[in-house]
């Protein structure tokens, strides 16, 4: 039984304004531009239906969810709790980030490289605040998925506790606390399919479309961000038929969503264009460049065509699971321990989508000048783009399902010190370009 999650940072805070930490300080308030954030939030989920809405006690998160709260065509209670307050750092809270690592040099390098081993010593008080912060949002979500199996749930919190919550539902390692970018009014949605430990889907991270924003803004000026697009619709998605290495082109649903990811990029100067050299990825590349204002080369890379599926492709799932029936329910379940029929398996893919990510990466790191940030895009297929997220969120093919990719999606992927520092995922499967609303609504059909 699926249960929803709509996920949302509060709005921008006076301390956000003043570049404070705010941990557990309740000083801060909304700003006007936070209030009109939130009520951007509530316009662009008026269409769903809730069973349940949590906020953090903090009045910034709580101003924020009431806002929401009154935009609503209709909302249950809302039901502050104290498993989503912020982040604790009581030795840090009310100050500059600039005093903060002129008093704290080691610590605050210590907090953004390695959170997960980050301590704070606060009298007779000695704490791991990351580690702390993933039980409780373990905690949250455990009593959250026994009252609402089935159902769809709101939550509006900080910027830390939302990381956590998304990393503990998905596996994450609090060693990557710090690569989830969560904005102010960001709109994020996890899919559960049971309780905690099982498979849960990112449809999304960190939407920013409704407040005006279609891409959030670098953390820094410079480095490199590479825009992740999986291609078009083809008829074979819209039939639920595995296409995999057939070279299927795009249909005309496919070419629009092409034209679509074209507009929302159009305004990106892109300094670089990588495909996968099969059709359907290759013309919706083709699009996107077609908006924009200089000339960009465009890269074929054959280690990000599509996954083989052998004896699967160009067959449609009922098809498969009277030939298949347990290597089908394999797929589902287990996928990182199935060998395709003529085939190939997951780690063959991952491995060579992943190692063509990083030449990627290191090649554009080599040419970029320490001015700006070098912007390009890569435009391949579902489970090479899956295989691309989760090794970025440190997970392992097992957890394959564990992010969607829907027809003309763009993710967005900084690297602020190249290779040698983390990733920061900023957005994942944004798809707001293609329909209204913030749920991903493309074609779900096959590989």
């Amino acid at each position: 039984m699926s249960t929803r999650v709509i996920l949302v940072r509060h709005g921008q805070s006076t301390y956000n304004l003043e570049k404070r930490i705010q941990g557990r300080s309740d000083a801060s308030v909304l700003t006007p531009h936070g209030r009109t954030d939130a009520e951007r939030v509530a316009a662009a989920l008026r269409g769903l239906s809730f069973d349940a809405i949590y906020c953090s006690p903090l009045r910034r998160a709580r101003e924020t969810a009431e806002i929401i709260c009154s935009g609503l065509e209709s909302a249950p209670p809302l039901q502050p709790t104290e498993r989503l307050l912020e982040v604790d750092l009581p030795l840090w809270e009310n100050l500059t980030k600039h005093d903060v690592l002129e008093r704290y040099p080691d610590e605050y390098r210590c907090w953004h490289e390695q959170p997960h081993e980050f301590v704070m010593r606060a009298g007779d008080r000695e704490f791991a605040p990351v580690l702390e912060l993933f039980a409780q949002a373990r905690q949250f979500w455990e009593e959250l998925l026994d009252r609402h199996a089935g159902g769809t749930v709101l939550i509006i919190a900080h910027n830390g506790i939302n990381r956590s919550a998304i990393a503990t539902a998905i596996g994450m390692d609090p060693a990557r606390y710090q690569t989830l970018q969560q904005s102010n009014c960001g709109i994020n949605v996890l899919n559960f399919t049971g309780k905690l430990g099982e498979t849960v889907q990112i449809e999304s991270l960190n939407q920013t479309a409704h407040l005006g924003i279609p891409l959030p803004p670098p953390r820094r000026e410079t480095g490199i961000r590479m825009l992740l697009v999986r291609h078009g619709e083809t008829e074979w998605n819209r039939a639920s038929r595995f296409q995999g290495q057939i070279d299927v082109p795009l249909n005309d649903t496919g070419r629009e969503q092409g034209r679509r990811a074209a507009d929302l990029l159009k305004t990106v100067p892109l300094d670089f264009a990588v495909t996968s050299p099969m059709l359907r990825p290759k013309e919706t590349a083709e699009l996107i460049l077609s908006q924009q204002t200089q000339p960009v080369a465009l890269d074929l890379k054959a280690p990000l065509v599509e996954i083989a599926h052998g004896e699967w492709e160009g067959k449609l799932e009922p098809e498969i699971k009277v030939a298949y029936p347990d290597l089908l329910r394999m797929w589902k379940e287990t996928p990182a321990v199935v060998q395709m029929p003529g085939g190939e398996n997951l780690a063959q893919v991952w491995e060579r989508a992943t190692a063509c990510w990083q030449d990627v990466v290191r090649q554009q790191a080599m040419q970029a000048t320490g001015n700006g940030v070098r912007t390009g895009i890569v435009v391949a297929h579902d489970a090479i783009n899956k295989s691309i997220l989760c090794a970025l969120l440190g997970l392992e093919p097992k957890d394959f399902w564990s992010v969607k990719q829907g027809n003309g999606a763009v993710s967005v992927i900084d690297y602020p010190d190249g290779l040698e520092g983390m990733p920061v995922l900023q957005s994942i499967n944004i798809t707001t370009h293609l329909s209204s609303g913030v749920l991903d609504k493309t074609a779900a059909g096959a590989l």
